[in-house]
């Protein structure tokens, strides 16, 4: 299936399935997923996903159905979105983000929540009792936002871009996993012996503004961090940050993608090839509250050479030894 048909299929089967056919959906157990982007920015890794689950044993219309919804990048529908999936009484909702899965408990305490891609600590938000055993309706597969991985991004930043010293921060205070980051900011920077200035991004109106205050500071480089609403803007981010010359670090492979210089982050696919695992567990009886919280187990550098020469930043051999990917 291509790219384009399959992000029209998750677009518009909803409005096109005869009613008969949706009556015999009603039927089969019904997985939900909330994603915080688009169709089109999640569509490798609902891809993933939906691979993983057949290779379980599970068809989509004949032995499981699957409801989407998208809130395109913005956060203040995601409550909205994941009471609308409750209210279709499903077995199991999916969702890919923390500020969506902190959205969806706030609307169930019983439906299963397995969450993809929170960064923050679920047992200090009351999300779970533990990681070993959540004990609630929530659990899932989290990324890691620790001082470690900030500073190996940090790092990564100034080893292709030697002799920078001033970066612009952009993050959304907000969002727990970007909150999380934040914190760690000061010490981490001064460690490696980075300036920085943060550029608070909660929605497309405070885009603009961070972008236009960076296009008059003094800034080197910038560092992007993970929010949903920077991601699915990620495209008028990476044209900033091209117009300005500025080497940037993202955290998603997207945004590489997208023409941006570089990436280093969770393998997100493979946080959803895993959460099938935990669907099929779910499914066959198992309580969310008795499997185990998970960090990620892959995490990728992705390098967009071209970007690079545009740049005009000379990438060593050694650094492009280190890289998973490498777009020419």
């Amino acid at each position: 299936m291509r790219r384009r048909e399959f992000i029209s299929l998750l677009a518009g089967a909803a409005a096109v399935w005869p009613l008969a056919a949706r009556a015999q959906q009603a039927t089969l157990p019904l997985i939900g997923v909330l994603s915080p982007v688009s169709a089109a920015i999640a569509v490798r890794n609902i891809a993933a996903f939906r691979q993983a689950l057949r290779d379980l044993g599970y068809v989509e219309g004949r032995n499981i159905a699957i409801e989407y919804r998208f809130a395109e990048g913005m956060s203040e529908r995601l409550t909205t979105l994941a009471a609308e999936l409750v209210g279709l009484n499903p077995s199991v909702i999916v969702v890919g983000s923390m500020l969506g899965i902190m959205s969806a408990s706030k609307v169930t305490r019983t439906v299963p929540l397995i969450m993809i891609g929170g960064t923050e600590d679920p047992v200090r938000l009351g999300l779970a009792e533990s990681f070993a055993r959540p004990g609630g309706n929530v659990t899932g597969f989290l990324l890691t936002a620790d001082q470690d991985i900030l500073g190996k991004k940090f790092q990564l930043l100034r080893d292709a871009a030697p002799g920078i010293s001033r970066v612009g921060v952009i993050a959304n205070p907000d969002a727990a996993g970007d909150a999380a980051e934040l914190r760690m900011v000061p010490s981490v920077a001064e460690r490696i012996g980075l300036r920085y200035r943060l550029f608070e991004v909660r929605t497309e109106g405070e885009l603009d503004a961070a972008l236009a205050a960076a296009t008059s500071d003094d800034l080197q480089a910038l560092y992007v961090s993970w929010s949903p609403v920077l991601n699915f803007h990620r495209a008028r981010i990476v044209a900033i940050a091209s117009n300005l010359r500025l080497p940037a670090i993202y955290g998603f492979r997207e945004f590489v993608q997208s023409g941006g210089l570089m990436s280093y982050g969770p393998d997100l696919p493979d946080q959803y090839r895993r959460t099938a695992t935990y669907v099929d567990k779910i499914l066959k009886g198992a309580r969310p509250g008795e499997l185990p919280l998970q960090l990620a187990e892959k995490y990728e550098l992705v390098i967009n050479l071209k970007t690079a020469k545009a740049l005009g930043l000379t990438i060593s051999e050694s650094f492009l030894l280190l890289a998973d990917e490498v777009i020419e």
